[in-house]
């Protein structure tokens, strides 16, 4: 392949929303604000959604959950049960399959959070069996994910604007109705947001690289110091999160609504009721809860900077790897096409020995590695801290004995994020 030829699949790779989705002013963000309310013949659905949101149903391992609050919910949980089930059928579009995979999971979380932590987990056929044909027809998990919660969970705040920005949105569907909920999912849009740029930055740098002269050498350096710039300014609006989420309140009343089957304190397995029955569909073998490990904005700056996250176990996939199974079809695609870009950026660095691109490189890594560094401490306040309260408050502590904290991602969360961000300055340059 002569170099104008990967010039333009590079560029293709990069730019091209129709393909991948990735739109020039939103990024991985949709473009224009996601449908809130499906057609009539799905009302059951979003109705149900509703009643749950209503009643303010509550987390079925709540301290001090009441007998009326328990009743509350097992009488919303038999709703569920008694629903029709629901062709998919019409759900013929991008957009409503979309609405469709948030509606369901936002019920199934519901459904399953709700349950008294002893009892089994059985995902009634009215849920299950529509969720898992919609799942399927997505290519990604039954289960509330980053997507679910975060790209396509919001309106605009102004009504006279047409295209999201960090100062113009807020969420839609909420499982407590806390402002701290809606703080967190916005904080992981306005990053997605502010990411546009560093996208636009990798296009002309990989442009540049095909050129590969001194005058490129140059532009190159000066659009890494641009994209460390823009790295800071992502690691300051994950640490704005705290101006308006509770710590305590997001651990111990938003948090759980996420868990996933491997996050779950007593290790239930979840059983989607008729799987076995219909031979298109098989039971999922993924079900990790929303994380922020599957922000794709993320794996691009992995890629591109030339992190490697690769499990050490051939046979295993790494926590980053299974990340990208829960992101939307065409976001993945969007990464494996940039992952096999034929001159990456790290090794264009090396190759040409420049001390200023050398420099610029490195400080575009330095700059990721201080985001994973803010990370750590968003870890402490918001999950290790808590964790440790709220099982004193349980008079369950016990250093001896606790089991490491999971992510919602149902990773060792504390050896995750010190993993991620040694690596990270593990791709530092000498």
């Amino acid at each position: 392949m002569n170099t104008n030829s990967v010039l333009r699949n590079i560029k293709h790779t990069v730019s091209d929303a129709l393909v991948f989705d990735v739109d020039q002013r939103t990024g991985f963000m949709a473009p224009h604000p996601p449908l809130t309310r499906l057609p009539q013949l799905w009302e059951p659905w979003e109705s149900t959604l509703d009643e749950a949101i209503q009643r303010k149903l509550q987390l079925g391992d709540k301290l001090g959950l009441t007998e009326e609050e328990k009743y509350k919910s097992e009488r919303w949980r038999s709703l569920v049960r008694e629903l029709p089930i629901i062709s998919i059928e019409e759900l013929d579009t991008p957009v409503l399959l979309r609405r469709g995979h948030l509606i369901l999971t936002y019920i199934l979380h519901f459904y399953v959070q709700s349950l008294p932590p002893d009892s089994p987990v059985l995902i009634p056929r009215p849920i299950s069996l529509p969720l898992l044909r919609v799942s399927k027809r997505l290519d990604i998990p039954p289960l509330l994910t980053f997507s679910d919660t975060v790209l396509y969970n919001w309106v605009l705040n102004l009504p006279d604007s047409t295209t999201p920005d960090i100062h113009n949105i807020r969420s839609h569907t909420l499982f407590s109705g806390l402002s701290d909920e809606e703080e967190f999912y916005l904080c992981s849009a306005r990053i997605e947001l502010r990411g546009v740029e560093a996208l636009e930055l990798m296009r002309v740098t990989m442009d540049e690289t095909f050129v590969g002269d001194a005058i490129a050498v140059r532009r190159i350096s000066g659009y890494l110091r641009r994209m460390a710039g823009v790295i800071n300014e992502l690691k300051a609006l994950l640490l704005d999160v705290q101006q308006l989420c509770d710590p305590d309140k997001y651990y111990n009343e938003v948090r759980p609504w996420f868990r996933g089957e491997d996050s779950d304190i007593n290790k239930r397995k979840w059983k989607y009721e008729g799987v076995e029955e219909e031979s298109t569909l098989s039971p999922p073998l993924e079900l990790s809860g929303p994380s922020a490990g599957q922000s794709s904005m993320v794996h691009v700056l992995d890629i591109f900077l030339g992190v490697n996250h690769r499990s050490a176990s051939p046979d295993k996939p790494s926590f980053m790897a299974r990340m990208q199974s829960y992101m939307p079809r065409n976001h993945r695609l969007f990464l494996d096409h940039l992952a096999s870009n034929p001159r990456p950026l790290r090794t264009f660095v090396m190759e040409t020995g420049n001390a200023d691109l050398l420099e610029a490189y490195n400080l575009a890594v330095l700059a990721l590695k201080e985001f994973r560094d803010a990370h750590m401490v968003i870890a402490t306040l918001y999950i290790l801290g808590p964790a440790r309260r709220a099982a004193k408050a349980a008079n369950e502590y016990d250093h001896s004995s606790q089991d490491p904290l999971k992510g919602t991602g149902g990773t060792n969360l504390v050896k995750f994020l010190k993993d991620t961000r040694n690596r990270t300055k593990e791709t530092l340059l000498p």
